[in-house]
């Protein structure tokens, strides 16, 4: 039974698994690397930039001094994508993890350099201990709310997988398991490309017919680069596939919706980039994405205009032309 988790990374979704995680009975240490947003959240026991309309609870301890951290039996791994290697490494080298049961990765992305999963990367730099992936349709700011809410654990180990899961299981949060680890996580990170092109549709007022079909076409894509990278069929079907598509595709919550939607309105990447704290992995994403279909040979026509877009200057509109212009094909090639 696990008893004690620390959550690294204090993000949204980081404060979110924190309160939950303490709610489920848990004894919980919520660590970040910002020394001033720690102390502010320890003092207020909240987190404005983040999450704002969250109380921690006055039980979870928090800290960003990794040093300071008790051994807890789950280590839960909230980290933007980019930056997850490099926090692993400073987790194992600070003794944290030494009697760890069990690590949790909530990151969805794919490392651009090697392609990588999340959970890999955590792996490599805390060998020994086995690994869970946390994945699904979970926006923070409703999980904050406590509504009504599903996810996947993902794990190789069945035992494993369920003591996981009865750590994110209360009433209004609903876990299932899977042992689809690489699906559940290609899952997770492609869904954020399409999300972005989902909000620059909005952006350019193109409707819901135009929605539908690039949600539809974009798990398409995501089927065939996820199964040549070894994931199931069927986990793209579920919660940790479509489900997190439609999810982040058609929320206002979502980061990368929003940034679609500047784009569809104008305003240049960089500019929306440096106008929020928040992490759109989606742009880091759509690169790491596009390198790994190249490698496979797999087609993916709506991601390479994705990848146009934020990353050789491509108007979302000519992005748009390009897409609707191809060469007629049967709908199941």
């Amino acid at each position: 039974m696990i008893q004690s988790a620390t959550v690294i990374g204090a993000g949204s979704w980081g404060t979110a698994l924190a309160a939950l995680l303490s709610w489920r009975g848990l004894n919980v240490q919520f660590w970040g690397r910002d020394v001033e947003l720690m102390a502010q959240i320890r003092d207020t026991r909240r987190n404005v930039p983040y999450l704002p309309g969250l109380e921690i609870p006055s039980q979870v301890t928090v800290t960003a001094d990794l040093e300071a951290l008790q051994p807890a039996d789950m280590l839960v791994f909230v980290i933007p994508s980019k930056a997850m290697r490099g926090t692993a490494e400073l987790v194992a080298q600070s003794g944290t993890a030494s009697k760890a049961r069990v690590l949790v990765s909530c990151s969805k992305g794919i490392e651009l350099e090697t392609g990588r999963r999340m959970s890999q990367l955590i792996g490599e730099s805390i060998p020994g201990v086995p690994l869970a992936v946390l994945t699904g349709p979970n926006h923070a700011e409703e999980v904050a709310r406590q509504l009504a809410t599903a996810a996947v654990v993902a794990c190789a180990d069945d035992e494993t997988a369920k003591a996981v899961q009865a750590c994110f299981t209360l009433p209004f949060f609903r876990t299932y398991t899977t042992d689809d680890i690489i699906g559940a996580e290609w899952a997770g990170a492609m869904k954020n490309p399409y999300a972005i092109a989902s909000g620059i549709a909005h952006g350019l007022k193109l409707g819901d017919n135009t929605l539908a079909a690039l949600v539809t076409r974009a798990l398409a894509e995501m089927v065939r680069l996820g199964v040549a990278e070894g994931g199931k069929v069927e986990t793209f079907y579920g919660l940790s596939g479509v489900g997190d598509l439609v999810g982040t595709c058609y929320s206002t919550h979502s980061r990368n919706h929003r940034v679609g939607v500047m784009l569809g309105q104008g305003r240049p990447l960089d500019e929306i980039i440096a106008s929020t704290r928040m992490v759109a992995e989606g742009v880091l994403n759509t690169a790491s994405m596009h390198r790994a279909a190249q490698v496979r040979g797999v087609r993916m026509p709506l991601l390479d205009e994705i990848n146009s877009v934020l990353h050789q200057g491509k108007s979302p509109k000519e992005g748009m032309k390009a897409l609707l212009s191809r060469d007629p094909r049967p709908e199941a090639d």
